[in-house]
C-alpha cells in the first residue's frame, strides 16, 4: 500500500480477514486436547461482556491461546445464551471480538448452522467451527468430541 507521501506502508490485515484468509486446521491431534477452564470461562465470560474493551481483551487472550495451545484459530464459537428469551445462541467471532445473539426462528449464518443443531441438544459447552469446516464439541467438562 502507497502512502499520500509515497512511502510504501505494509497491508494491514484486520484479524477477521486474516483468519478468513487461513485455509489449513491444526492438526487433529491438537483439536483433539481438551480445553481448560480458562476457555470455558472465557467464552461464558464474553457473552456477557458489556464494555467492548474488555470484550476484544477477552477475545485476544482466546485467539492466542487457540493458537498457541490448539493450533489453530476457529472462524469461530457457537454456544447456548443465558440472556434469556428470546434468545437461545449465540455466535462469537474471536477476529472482530463480536458476540451475535439468536432468537429460536432467526437464521445463523453459514457454517454455523451444523453446530447450531449440536449446542442445541444441550450437551456441549459450545462448538468451535473452523474454516475448513471442521465442527469441534467442547463438553462441558473441556473435553472434546472428535
Amino acid at each position: 500500500m502507497v502512502a499520500s507521501d509515497n512511502t510504501v506502508q505494509p497491508l494491514q490485515m484486520n484479524p477477521a480477514a486474516a483468519n478468513r484468509a487461513r485455509t489449513t486446521t491444526g492438526n487433529a491431534a491438537q483439536l483433539r486436547r481438551p480445553r481448560h477452564a480458562g476457555f470455558l470461562r472465557a467464552i461464558h465470560q464474553i457473552d456477557a461482556t458489556v464494555d467492548p474493551a474488555q470484550r476484544a481483551q477477552l477475545a485476544k487472550w482466546l485467539s492466542d491461546t487457540y493458537i498457541e495451545e490448539v493450533g489453530d484459530l476457529p472462524l469461530g464459537c457457537l454456544a447456548q445464551c443465558y440472556l434469556g428469551p428470546p434468545y437461545v445462541d449465540h455466535r462469537l467471532d474471536l477476529g472482530q471480538a463480536i458476540v451475535e445473539h439468536y432468537a429460536p426462528n432467526d437464521p445463523v449464518p453459514d457454517p454455523f448452522g451444523k453446530a447450531r443443531m449440536l449446542v442445541r441438544t444441550g450437551a456441549y459447552a459450545y462448538v468451535e467451527v473452523y474454516i475448513s469446516g471442521t465442527i469441534v464439541p467442547v463438553r462441558n467438562d473441556g473435553s472434546v468430541v472428535a
